[in-house]
């Protein structure tokens, strides 16, 4: 902004701007680091919301080393960073544990993100073929309920979790195949043989 006195407004554009986007992976891919980038934000109004993911974005966010103090239950419950309320006291109050203020605030269920946390691991397990098989689903799945917003898709967490299932007793599968009896059977019979010629 200009220094000039009484002007609020400026009329050039910005002088210096960035020619890449910022990533706080890019050099620092500690276990810290990439547990903070999968933190998922929930329990807080929108505006919280909005804070701590950018926190989270531009790597300014800090953990909490110890539970800070609930000024309501005057325990040390609050376990989540930036946050001056314990999670039950919130909820009990129907406000944000973050800033206080009733306000809608989005409730995540704790047995859903197991659930997700679980799929992450199954995810994991799975070999590079199924794991990618199982992605494309995800997108197409995602793709329909983009384009048909009116239509309920009460279904697609069953849809995906089978998926998932079916996938790993595919790779099960395939994985107990390769390692056959009648394979470890010619390539003993082919031994034999070897040394019979010597």
């Amino acid at each position: 902004m200009s220094t000039q006195r009484g002007n609020g407004s400026r009329t050039r554009a910005q002088k210096y701007k960035n020619t890449s986007v910022f990533k706080n992976d890019k050099y620092d891919k500690t276990p810290k680091n990439l547990q903070i980038n999968r933190l998922q934000v929930v329990n807080v109004c929108e505006h919280c919301k909005g804070v701590i993911e950018w926190k989270i974005k531009y790597k300014k966010y800090k953990p909490l080393t110890a539970p800070a103090k609930c000024p309501k239950c005057l325990e040390k419950t609050v376990k989540h960073s930036y946050h001056t309320y314990c999670i039950p006291c919130a909820r009990e109050a129907k406000m944000c544990p973050k800033c206080g203020k009733k306000t809608a605030i989005e409730e995540v269920e704790e047995d859903q993100t197991k659930l997700d946390n679980e799929m992450q691991q199954l995810l994991k397990t799975l070999p590079e073929r199924k794991r990618r098989t199982f992605l494309r689903y995800l997108a197409n799945k995602k793709k329909e309920i983009s384009d048909e917003p009116d239509k309920k898709h009460e279904h697609v967490k069953d849809d995906l979790e089978a998926k998932l299932n079916e996938l790993k007793l595919a790779a099960n599968k395939e994985d107990d195949e390769d390692f056959s009896d009648d394979d470890f059977d010619s390539d003993l019979d082919d031994c034999d043989e070897e040394e019979s010629e010597d």
